[in-house]
């Protein structure tokens, strides 16, 4: 899979919450051009969150049509996204996209890419993002080892990643559902 530089999103569910989040840094190239995005939204009423990586324009329109499934299948999660990844990877226009979108509800959570990849995690933690393995394995730790929450996590995962990794920023936004 393609790691993205200049974001970082993180999803964690734990004790029947679902928590993500995403840094604020966009860069082009080398240069930081906006350090307060905001890469994590909730959708379908504020009962699904969706976190996206890649170019900002491939990212908000496949953010759109994952939208959209979600209205077509009813807050599926699961038929949402891979009826998202297949038409993204067959859509001739869409296939060019460079973006990936981690997209959770309180029971499930998946990484959809353009590849056709539904990932579900089989911890209930997943990153993506060039400070997504950093963030990744900080939250791990915390699951294992901590009764932090999972705000809690992916907060501190995120603040453990921003120190590493330089497309990551601290500016962070975090969603969380129940």
């Amino acid at each position: 899979m393609t790691n993205f530089h200049g974001t970082t999103i993180i999803a964690v569910r734990r004790d029947g919450k679902t928590a993500m989040a995403g840094d604020g840094q966009v860069t082009l190239g080398e240069t930081v051009m906006k350090g307060n995005a905001r890469k994590v939204r909730t959708i379908y009423d504020g009962k699904i969150l969706v976190g996206f990586a890649g170019a900002t324009a491939d990212a908000f329109t496949l953010f759109e049509r994952f939208e959209g499934k979600i209205k077509e299948y009813s807050g599926d999660l699961t038929r949402s996204s891979v009826e998202l990844a297949k038409e993204w990877r067959t859509d001739r226009v869409l296939r060019r996209l460079e973006a990936m979108l981690l997209v959770a509800d309180c029971e499930k959570t998946f990484l959809v890419s353009g590849n056709g990849d539904v990932v579900e995690p089989e911890d209930g933690v997943i990153a993506i993002g060039s400070g997504g393995n950093f963030a990744y394995a900080a939250a791990l730790a915390y699951l294992r080892a901590s009764d932090l929450s999972a705000r809690e996590i992916v907060e501190s995962s995120m603040e453990i990643a921003s120190k590493i990794c330089i497309y990551t920023n601290n500016d962070i936004a975090v969603e969380e559902i129940e």
